[in-house]
């Protein structure tokens, strides 16, 4: 473990204690003031030395802090959303000694996972999903007899995913005994009048205030037409109240009994109150106000840069400089969208909470009303585009590949059913790094493989991908490109765009050998991977394919009529992907003795490290994918050699 500067060792009296929530809960209420600075403080050192998700963590300190105070955590069950906003919860779980290693190959993950600890009740990396594991946990609960107590925490902008109001809808008709804690950091619900709010939060959670509420429910029940009389009358007057000073009647609509807003960062005040709602029966939901990068003035500053960081300049908040060259596809990307905007009127760009992540903020600064920002709502996204296009316009959906599969019936039924002209732009395609299986971008060749209709494109380097958008926009159809989460190669940028003809590759090198076949962000490793074997006497042929579908079968037939050795290459799982396109393509041609080995992601989920580290373990350098060619053509050589002395036998 990397030692601890003097200045942390100073500033902790309380969190070396706290190896697990059982240490917090020996604490007096005072005390858990300091224990909120020493995390919030821990969690900046940290995080400014390793990367990671900051500012959604900084705004939890004190919910954390409280619920495990308040709940009896691991019996009783917390499901946090967004795992990103749950760097506090994970330091008072007992990960405080390898918090260092978060995000790191062998480290701990940057998002709840269940094989991690106990404390992590339900694993998320996506948004949106802690209300119905939450319901699902409380009915297995019921249903098992037991009477541990259930609590979601639903935020960052999560409250913007219809999946969230679609499991409050259930929870809503199920009565469950159940919580849900909102934290709204300004990323989703606006603010409210608050000093009344507080008020009426305190007034309605009070325990004399419910015994009095339960007493004339059952009095006025005996009562007959006069008790529902009364009982009208008295829920008119709750009621009205809470309209006119809480965002509350939304989620009583629903069917959950409101509580908020509340001060988030208030530690007696939320010690309080979940003490005194914690065993009140049915749902209910806790509205509970915080500011993300609460305590670190250069996040409470700037929410989007400091949401997730690379090491950084703890005293400025400034992210250490790299030395690269190459501007990032995302920067490409967004600045050929704004050059192909400017020219073409109905050109929109559409995006779900990542304008910064996808590069469409440069589309939102310059030409704002072509630009939207759907939240966290791919599905919509998805569909919205759809209706845009069957009026002309030409709507580019920038989401992130993992992302996208959450919409993969809008895909389908919306857009590809009736052909329409949506341009999907995945960003992130490939392993991601850091964030983990939850984020690598391994699936989406496969999940667009099979709809019927999907154009698919992946470029070689920055030019290409200029190149492919710009073939996007003038195709008429479903089409989409993937691109990785990385900077370009370096090449010099063109000032015009090129269209490129669908379905059509290129041989970048010729050789005897051996093809390989390479797609997106493999080709130039597979070109170094040429010269490696060509400096060992291998004659390595390098095709960069461009389109997984449609494939270019002209120039298949070539290389299969030339090769009995291929090898295909992909920064994608093997299962349905490039390569079994090509197996697929082979196998339709009618080819036979042709022996080809499908390259990339194996068939299991790919944990966080580096993308130059995981590229390496998986054998998707260049000097690893020499090495799997040098393999593969020896097996061949020994199956050869077999067969030879076989048949003299």
């Amino acid at each position: 473990m990397e030692p601890k500067s003097n200045e942390i060792q100073e500033v902790e009296k309380y969190l070396p204690q706290i190896d697990s929530p059982k240490d917090l809960r020996k604490l007096t209420i005072p005390e858990l003031k300091s224990v909120c600075e020493e995390l919030r403080e821990f969690i900046i050192d940290t995080i400014s030395k390793t990367g990671g998700h900051l500012g959604a963590g900084l705004g939890t300190v004190e919910l954390a802090v409280s619920l495990h105070y308040v709940f009896n955590t691991p019996e009783d069950k917390l499901i946090w959303d967004v795992g990103h906003q749950a760097y506090p919860h994970k330091v008072i779980t007992g990960r405080r000694d390898v918090f260092h290693t978060i995000r790191q190959i062998g480290g701990i993950s940057g998002f709840l996972k269940r094989s991690e600890s106990e404390y992590d009740t339900f694993g998320a990396g996506h948004a949106s999903t802690s209300i119905s594991a939450a319901l699902g946990i409380a009915v297995a609960r019921d249903l098992a007899g037991d009477n541990y107590r259930v609590a979601a925490i639903v935020g960052d902008g999560s409250m913007t995913g219809g999946m969230a109001y679609e499991a409050m809808n259930n929870a809503g008709l199920q009565k469950r005994n159940m919580i849900v804690v909102l934290n709204d950091n300004n990323m989703s619900i606006g603010p409210n009048k608050w000093a009344f709010s507080q008020y009426f939060t305190e007034l309605i959670a009070n325990p004399s205030y419910n015994r009095f509420k339960s007493s004339i429910w059952d009095l006025t029940g005996k009562l007959d037409n006069l008790g529902d009389r009364i009982r009208k009358i008295a829920s008119r007057v709750e009621e009205g109240i809470k309209v006119v000073i809480t965002p509350g009647m939304l989620f009583e609509a629903l069917g959950f009994r409101y509580f908020g807003p509340i001060n988030g960062h208030n530690i007696p005040l939320l010690v309080k109150l979940f003490n005194e709602i914690k065993d009140l029966p049915g749902p209910l939901l806790v509205h509970v106000f915080t500011r993300k990068g609460k305590g670190y003035k250069p996040a409470e500053e700037d929410e989007q840069a400091l949401h997730g960081v690379t090491p950084f300049d703890k005293v400025t908040g400034i992210a250490q400089t790299k030395n690269t060259i190459a501007p990032a596809y995302t920067e490409v990307f967004g600045q050929a969208v704004i050059e192909l905007a400017k020219n073409n009127p109905k050109i929109v760009g559409i995006t779900a909470a990542m304008p910064d992540g996808t590069g469409l903020d440069k589309l939102q600064q310059e030409i704002p009303n072509r630009f939207f920002d759907v939240g966290i709502a791919e599905p919509h996204a998805v569909t919205f585009a759809a209706g845009l296009a069957t009026q002309g316009f030409i709507p580019i959906v920038a989401i992130y590949s993992t992302f996208l599969q959450r919409a993969f019936d809008q895909i389908m039924h919306d857009v590809a059913l009736q052909n329409l002209h949506v341009v999907f732009c995945l960003d992130r395609g490939g392993v991601v790094g850091g964030d983990g299986p939850t984020h690598h971008g391994v699936l989406d060749l496969s999940y667009l493989r099979c709809i019927p209709g999907m154009v698919i494109m992946a470029p070689k380097d920055e030019n290409e991908l200029r190149d492919m958008l710009y073939t996007a926009i003038e195709y008429n159809g479903p089409i989409a490109m993937r691109f990785p989460r990385a900077n370009g190669i370096g090449v010099s940028l063109k000032k015009d765009f090129q269209k490129l003809q669908i379905g059509k590759g290129e041989v970048l090198k010729e050789g005897k050998e051996i093809a390989i076949l390479a797609i997106g962000n493999m080709v130039y490793p597979s070109l170094e991977a040429a010269n490696i074997l060509q400096s060992n006497g291998i004659n390595a042929e390098v095709v960069n394919m461009r389109f997984v579908k449609p494939l270019d079968i002209d120039l298949l037939r070539n290389i299969f009529e030339r090769h009995t050795n291929i090898l295909t290459i992909e920064d994608h799982t093997i299962k349905g992907g490039f390569g079994n396109a090509i197996l697929e393509a082979l196998a339709e041609e009618g080819y036979h003795n042709i022996n080809i080995k499908v390259h990339g992601i194996p068939d299991n989920f790919i944990e966080q490290g580096s993308i130059p580290q995981l590229h390496a373990n998986l054998k998707l350098d260049a000097s690893g994918i020499a090495n799997v060619v040098k393999d593969f053509l020896s097996t061949q050589k020994d199956k050869y050699s077999f067969i030879q002395q076989s048949s003299h036998i």
